[in-house]
């Protein structure tokens, strides 16, 4: 996977004063990847060390008074070229800085005060369509002891849970808000294993219960809440769905966005809302776009065949009607499935990275599918699925 870092995280010293800000997290990011340096204010000729810089308006202002408008637009689009050309599907910026920054920089009073905005690469870059993080989200996705990764399992998947050296093993029955009388469909668990994959933390629920089995939004969440708890940040979602003709072929996908068709959100209701500090959650970037492109960068480097498409979460239990599926492909969904809809919620309420993998295991709306289909189908993909989540794993 091939990536592009702006050069002081990694050590580099371009920045104003002459230092660097590298970072630990990013560092070890690129150490695992084909790393491509950039820094548009030294692309543009401007001098180690210089004055401060920040945007002021629709232009960008040294802390001296000297307008450097021209030359950071020149560094930028200098910069913007070279990544582009060096075919990178993930960009690591640095936080703030007039070149750089995302979503806040910088107010131009040089107070260290912040307002919204992007530096001035940010905005080239936005127009190529390559995914932008700050390493602020690399710090935040980094797994570790405190923070292991969660990893929620559905239908014919939950054989990932082999892969876990455990430290110890809970019952879900001792989760809070879990129902007591749950028992699990064919194929799912309900022991959680905290352990290590390939030495990174992780929490792994080899199971779920769903909404048409009679239990309510909050109570399918409340794995989504325990792994909070537990310090999870990032969450893994996998889920077995059909892939909507037109949209999708059967075989793995990353879920980019979701449609909730179910008429149920945990939000609504009063144990879902604890400790939510409000219900109306935006859900933009429901599905991390950082993880995504984490996961199709391993997905092209393993060679593992890969789709990516939006999410249908129904109500279940009947499988989709052909009217349905024709419904779906309208309104352009690629997968649908009987989960996880209510779950990406909830981790979004909670301030959780999600990542959604699928096995499209049959054709929504196919007539021969079946419950013991979906898991003949998950079985022919289990190695690359595993392949694919280790391999997230080991980046992260």
């Amino acid at each position: 996977m091939r990536v592009a870092f702006s050069a002081c995280l990694l050590g580099d010293p371009v920045r104003y004063d002459g230092g660097a800000k590298p970072t630990p997290e990013v560092l070890e990011l690129a150490r695992r990847v084909e790393a491509v340096r950039f820094c548009p204010e030294c692309a543009a000729g401007l001098p180690v060390p210089r004055p401060p810089a920040e945007r002021v308006g629709g232009r960008v202002v040294c802390s001296d008074g000297i307008d450097v408008t021209e030359a950071f637009a020149r560094g930028a689009q200098a910069s913007a070229d070279r990544i582009v050309r060096s075919g990178v599907s993930l960009v690591v910026l640095k936080a703030k800085s007039p070149s750089c920054g995302l979503n806040v920089i910088y107010d131009g009073t040089y107070s260290g005060k912040l307002v919204s905005g992007r530096g001035v690469l940010a905005e080239r870059l936005e127009k190529e369509g390559i995914c932008m993080v700050c390493e602020d989200t690399v710090k935040a996705c980094k797994p570790s002891v405190e923070h292991p990764v969660a990893i929620v399992l559905g239908t014919g998947l939950g054989h990932l849970k082999n892969l876990v050296h455990p430290v110890r093993r809970m019952d879900y029955q001792d989760i809070e808000g879990f129902p007591l009388d749950a028992r699990p469909i064919a194929d799912h668990s309900f022991e959680a294993t905290v352990g290590t994959i390939d030495e990174v933390p992780v929490v792994v629920y080899p199971g779920r219960i769903h909404l048409y089995q009679g239990y309510s939004a909050a109570e399918i969440t409340s794995l989504v809440r325990h792994a909070q708890h537990l310090g999870c940040r990032d969450i893994v979602f996998a889920c077995a769905t059909g892939a909507v003709a037109g949209q999708a072929h059967t075989g793995l996908g990353i879920l980019t966005d979701q449609i909730n068709l179910t008429g149920m959100n945990p939000l609504t209701e009063g144990e879902g809302k604890r400790g939510i500090e409000t219900p109306f959650v935006h859900m933009n970037d429901a599905y991390s776009p950082y993880l995504r492109t984490i996961a199709r960068g391993v997905a092209d480097d393993l060679g593992i065949a890969v789709e990516e498409g939006v999410y249908a979460g129904t109500l279940g239990p009947c499988f989709e009607t052909p009217a349905e599926v024709a419904a779906l492909r309208m309104l352009g969904v690629s997968y649908v499935g009987m989960s996880t809809v209510c779950e990406v919620i909830m981790a979004k309420a909670l301030g959780m990275h999600v990542l959604g993998l699928t096995l499209a295991a049959n054709e929504a709306g196919a007539t021969a599918t079946s419950h013991e289909s979906v898991l003949a189908a998950a079985g022919q993909h289990a190695e690359d699925f595993e392949r694919l989540v280790r391999g997230v794993l080991r980046l992260l």
